[in-house]
């Protein structure tokens, strides 16, 4: 029976110990205020390795760890940070020496796995839908836009940067590429494109028949629609989840009609899509599964 703690970091560090695919206990997480959100951003990287590893002493406990999984936003390469653009302090971070190193210092010694969280996060869901032995794919909307894919598989895999529009003039990614999947649904991104609007707002609005808003709520689904069909049309069919703390702005009979008719080709018809309710337990989780499968337990 593996134990390992799970460790995800985002807008917050939440950290949990991990038993057999199961969370033991309550989640640690930091900041606990919500007033305190934009924290980790103005924190350096030592600053961060420090929070990350005294969050994961505390919920490991007395346990003997046979694993530690930290997921982070950002293109991560054999435990090496090598982009972060919601980050931008973690880029060039060699994380899984800097975390193996510190918790040492606490006598703990498990093997430390870097990953993308939305990685973890398709680990997560991929155990909490018995799919384990499954090839899932899942969208994570946020500050920015997670793809994740699990089981792992060596890549890229920044699928938040598929280019879906050729427009000149969208250039609000992140990243500072233009035409990118983040650069229309991205939290950051929307905010910039409607100074005048929160996200919430312009998605209220369309409802309401505004022609402005409901004209990008169009192309908020076809850019999700083009980014899908694009990783069926390079990986084949299967589940796609759609998860985050703005997937209540996806409207799922729109997106499905949109993919619908980007993909037609018939051997590639079997694939679906489904929204989950965003859970910091499955990033967690995920992240220790996905520890555990890097050790070989």
């Amino acid at each position: 029976m593996a134990k390992s703690v799970g460790v995800t970091l985002s807008e917050r560090v939440f950290t949990g110990l991990v038993v057999d695919h199961e969370l033991s206990g309550e989640l640690n997480r930091f900041p606990k205020d919500e007033d305190e959100l934009g924290a980790l951003v103005e924190m350096h990287t030592d600053a961060i390795v420090e929070t990350i590893c005294s969050q994961l002493v505390a919920a490991a406990g007395d346990t003997k760890l046979d694993a530690v999984g930290v997921a982070v936003p950002g293109l991560v390469k054999n435990g090496v940070v090598e982009e972060a653009p919601n980050l931008p302090q973690l880029k060039g971070a060699r994380l899984r020496d800097l975390i193996t190193a510190k918790l040492k210092e606490h006598g703990i010694e498990a093997p430390v796995t870097i990953l993308n969280d939305a990685d973890g996060v398709a680990a997560g869901l991929a155990a909490s839908h018995g799919k384990l032995d499954s090839m899932i794919r899942v969208w994570t909307l946020g500050m920015g836009i997670g793809f994740g894919r699990y089981p792992f598989t060596p890549g890229v895999w920044e699928g938040g940067h598929t280019v879906v529009t050729l427009d000149e003039k969208e250039t609000y990614c992140g990243c500072g590429g233009r035409g990118h999947l983040e650069g229309v649904m991205g939290h950051r991104s929307m905010r910039l494109r409607f100074l005048d609007m929160e996200p919430e707002e312009v998605f209220e609005a369309a409802k309401k028949g505004d022609a402005r808003c409901l004209e990008f709520k169009k192309l908020y689904h076809r850019a999700l629609a083009a980014a899908t069909a694009s990783s069926i049309h390079m990986a084949g069919t299967g589940k796609f989840f759609l998860t985050g703390p703005y997937v209540h702005f996806v409207d799922l009979p729109m997106l499905k009609d949109y993919t619908q008719q980007m993909v037609k080709m018939s051997p590639l018809q079997g694939y679906s899509l489904e929204i989950v309710e965003e859970k910091a337990e499955n990033r967690v989780i995920g992240s220790a599964v996905s520890a555990e499968q890097a050790a070989g337990l």
